[in-house]
């Protein structure tokens, strides 16, 4: 809006949330300092904390201990309202009964702005996502994406210097959840104050956020801008739940893994450790002599192939049983179920993280 005032800065400061009954807490003395201005996604699977999180800066959940701090002030304890923080829900929360335009007022009438900059500031909300001529509808006459930009007008429009969004997107289909995702980011940038997303959809945290904060059983497992955690992640659930990960466990001995089954070039510190390789890292080379170039190289039979336009997803199974995949583009060396393959990849392609098991649901040998 044009008289936005910058974005504000949150400090997170040993927050906790426990329910009575519950044998462990929701968020659990968790500290994180989002930055003025950014957009900072708090990104978790269901359970992890996340929501719980957001609904405590937005004054929705009472806070066990812990503070809150808008650029310097303690607000735990202020109710939502005198907070001064804008709010978008998963489902829209528009009154059905009023119009586009009387519900991004809304706010504004509450807070008795004078008629004549109400009707600007709509005027002008309304243009800011692109729905001028669409004020006089009721949400009913108005699709999913629309209903949820005009839920983005209402948040914005009395100039609230934090935006929280609570899985905004969630409810509609992925041509949508893809066009809002643009307007969105191009919000960000245009209003200049602070966004906190939460999401569970890794593409999506990747794709808007500036940082994210990994969230997993009340705790945050890594904050960090969305190339340090895909390429540099700091523990085996960061590393298998953003994005996709052949996982290999071992011993790691003076740059070389042994996982029982093979020897890996690796770069890290020696010790039990598990070594992550993105698929996109690896090649394949077909034919049983394994020819290809490449530091690393492992023999295995593909199971599946998997066509996804300009890439394709290969499946494979190594010969100690483990299960693995790349990722790699159509047009490269052709194969179908049941050819032998060598995947090769660079010493530098992996990361190897100590005393660490690879979990269950990832690929993995040895």
């Amino acid at each position: 809006m044009s008289d936005q005032a910058g974005g504000a800065g949150i400090d997170v400061e040993a927050l906790t949330k426990t329910y009575r009954g519950a044998s462990a807490p929701a968020v659990a003395g968790i500290d994180l300092q989002i930055r003025a201005g950014e957009f900072m996604t708090l990104l978790g699977p269901s359970g992890s904390g996340k929501t719980t999180t957001l609904n405590m800066i937005a004054g929705f959940e009472e806070v066990t201990s812990g503070r809150i701090l808008l650029d310097g002030d303690d607000i735990a304890r202020l109710p939502p309202h005198k907070r001064g923080l804008g709010m978008v829900f998963q489902n829209y929360a528009l009154f059905p009964h009023m119009t586009a335009a009387d519900n991004i007022a809304f706010p504004l009438r509450q807070r008795r702005v004078p008629r004549a900059e109400i009707a600007q500031r709509v005027r002008e909300a309304l243009a800011l996502v692109h729905l001028e001529g669409h004020g006089d509808r009721l949400p009913g006459q108005l699709s999913g994406g629309q209903q949820q930009r005009v839920a983005l007008a209402r948040a914005v429009v009395f100039s609230p210097r934090v935006l929280l969004l609570d899985e905004p997107l969630g409810a509609l289909d992925k041509k949508l959840r893809e066009s809002l995702q643009l307007q969105i980011s191009r919000l960000h940038s245009e209003l200049g104050i602070t966004f906190v997303f939460v999401t569970h959809d890794q593409e999506e945290a990747l794709a808007l956020s500036d940082r994210i904060a990994v969230f997993r059983d009340g705790h945050i497992e890594q904050v960090g801008t969305p190339s340090e955690l895909y390429e540099s992640p700091a523990t085996h659930f960061v590393a298998t739940f953003l994005g996709d990960s052949n996982v290999f466990t071992g011993t790691a001995r003076d740059g070389l893994l042994d996982t029982g089954s093979a020897t890996l070039h690796c770069t890290g510190p020696d010790g039990p450790s598990s070594l992550v390789v993105r698929p996109e890292r690896m090649r394949i080379s077909t034919g049983d002599e394994h020819r290809a170039t490449g530091t690393n190289q492992l023999s295995a039979t593909v199971t599946d192939v998997v066509y996804q336009g300009a890439f394709r997803r290969v499946l494979v199974r190594f010969d100690d049983g483990g299960q693995g995949m790349v990722r790699d583009a159509t047009s490269e060396t052709a194969v179908a179920a049941g050819d032998r393959v060598a995947l090769c990849w660079p010493a530098g392609a992996g990361v190897l993280l100590p005393d660490g098991q690879a979990t269950a649901d990832t690929a993995s040998i040895g």
